[in-house]
């Protein structure tokens, strides 16, 4: 569980999709499906946030544009995990491949489609409209039902609608993911059942993770992160297709 934390942080802290690595594990262990994803949940948050702060000097300077942003995947989130206590297991799984391979799609085209929305950007590029407000919402609630390729949704939606700097959305992506965990966890605590063994080792190995995803991520140039996202985003397409 450990190393399957610190695996899972580095991978969501680059791309995301972590969840693909550390939810097998917990299943594999014996936890049922419901157990296993509230623990997984809880386990990532402080991953998610260790890979948040090694972008940190990118982020600089845009805190009204973050908070906008962090309340609609707060908001998202919070439906998520409310969602995930209600509803049966596996209710969005019919969904699921169908919005991964629509993010990579997203992440495919961004610049000719980032392009084409250019005129509706601010000078420099970065403005939560109305749009991205509403889909940040939606990778929110479904971030806090399941998260699997979270990070690869956010990656698409604002690589198109805010800014075709992809180092930078990627520092984006793990403060919102990781508000997104941490309401979910939050509620989860509350509300829900959590194995802590599993949970703590995840945490442990996630914060190790994301430090070193963070910072790698962070010199990837913009083509090789692209790639990066598209092999992890198929990997977890083929996964949850065959699972």
């Amino acid at each position: 569980m450990l190393a399957a934390g610190a695996a899972a942080g580095a991978i969501n802290a680059v791309v995301g999709s972590g969840t693909l690595v550390t939810f097998p594990v917990l299943l594999a262990l014996g936890y049922p499906p419901v157990v296993a994803n509230v623990s997984n949940t809880v386990g990532l948050v402080p991953g998610s946030f260790s890979g948040a702060y090694a972008y940190r000097k990118d982020l600089a300077g845009h805190g009204w544009l973050l908070l906008r942003l962090g309340i609609a995947a707060v908001l998202g989130g919070v439906t998520g995990g409310v969602l995930l206590l209600c509803l049966p297991p596996g209710a969005f799984r019919a969904i699921v491949p169908a919005l991964i391979g629509m993010a990579l799609v997203l992440v495919v085209l961004q610049p000719r489609l980032a392009r084409a929305l250019a005129g509706r950007r601010d000078e420099d590029g970065r403005r939560a409209g109305a749009l991205l407000l509403l889909g940040v919402f939606g990778t929110g609630t479904y971030g806090g039902y399941f998260g699997a390729a979270q990070g690869v949704l956010l990656l698409g939606l604002l690589g198109v609608l805010l800014s075709t700097d992809l180092r930078w959305v990627n520092g984006v992506k793990n403060l919102l993911a990781g508000l997104v965990n941490g309401v979910a966890a939050a509620l989860f605590l509350a509300l829900g059942t959590v194995a802590w063994q599993p949970a703590l080792l995840i945490a442990a190995g996630s914060v190790v993770g994301g430090l070193i995803g963070g910072r790698w991520g962070r010199r990837l140039p913009p083509t090789a992160l692209r790639a990066v996202i598209v092999v992890v985003g198929l990997a977890a397409l083929v996964k949850l297709l065959l699972a």
